[in-house]
């Protein structure tokens, strides 16, 4: 892609139907409220509403994204038929010692790749595969890090035999990077791509860093040198809209909606069995997707 849209491309956007995929909080939440602001009908899944201010803009639906059949279960209700955009943005960082939710799941997995991987599974077959009037099929935005080059514990995704918060957050970005590989191949009815987002100040990292001091100087720090949620809702959004990624090979993104270099080594056979190890994982704690 040679230049991102303009801004002047999100002016009106009353035709666009948004679903955004954790956005209550830190880049969800200012994807969402961007797309509202400029007209767009905007729904959001997540645990606590706040945008009152908006609450004639932006629909809630209220699910614990921690929980794969509870997400399985809100993704069956959607109306997605008419649905032009759905980013996903959840996602929390692994905390120090291992915390599981209360299907058996490691936490971060559940919250930042699992339950992405469900949803789609009840969304994706059901997304029209038509263009909408700005001339486009329906788009799904994953974000993650893809790129970064993490390959991830394929054999040991719960991470039960043995824990390292860096290796479990590993896991989820390259399942992230792979969910968008084989959705590609899964969904052709639907455009997928990868959105690794850089450094941002969000509460990403407090599951890790708590919420004491050092967690509030450490965010301060990255604040004086990164942009804002919301700068960077502004600085990506028109490219997750232009009509030029349509026709244009790209697979990911960076912040700036510049076309970004997979991982070496995350190979389509990889992704497969990365994809298919995560459904088995689910699968073995009793849980259908």
């Amino acid at each position: 892609m040679s230049q991102s849209p303009s801004n002047k491309d999100t002016a009106d956007l009353k035709n666009l139907k948004a679903l955004i995929i954790g956005g209550t909080g830190g880049l969800g939440r200012s994807v969402s409220r961007f797309l509202a602001t400029s007209g767009a009908k905007v729904t959001v899944i997540g645990q606590t509403f706040r945008d009152e201010d908006l609450k004639n803009e932006i629909s809630f639906v209220k699910c614990d994204l921690s929980s794969i059949s509870e997400s399985k279960r809100i993704a069956q209700t959607l109306d997605v038929s008419d649905t032009d955009l759905i980013i996903f943005t959840t996602g929390i960082f692994a905390a120090r010692v291992k915390e599981t939710t209360s299907e058996g799941l490691e936490r971060d997995m559940a919250v930042s790749y699992l339950n992405r991987l469900s949803i789609l599974k009840q969304i994706a077959p059901k997304l029209r595969s038509t263009k909408n009037s700005y001339g486009w099929v329906p788009r799904v935005f994953i974000f993650g890090y893809p790129g970064a080059g993490k390959l991830g514990a394929i054999d040991d995704l719960n991470q039960d035999k043995s824990y390292s918060f860096l290796t479990c957050h590993f896991n989820t970005v390259a399942g992230n990077e792979a969910l968008v590989s084989v959705a590609r191949e899964r969904y052709s009815n639907v455009k997928f791509f990868g959105v690794n987002p850089g450094l941002v100040k969000t509460d990403i990292r407090k599951n890790l860093t708590g919420e004491g001091f050092f967690s509030r100087l450490f965010e301060s720090a990255i604040g004086w040198f990164t942009p804002t949620p919301e700068q960077f809702a502004k600085g990506l959004v028109p490219t997750l809209i232009s009509p030029e990624l349509e026709d244009l090979n790209v697979i990911h993104l960076d912040a700036k909606g510049k076309p970004k270099a997979g991982s070496q080594g995350l190979t389509q056979d990889y992704a497969r069995q990365y994809v298919e190890k995560s459904e088995e994982l689910i699968k073995s704690k009793g849980i259908e997707i």
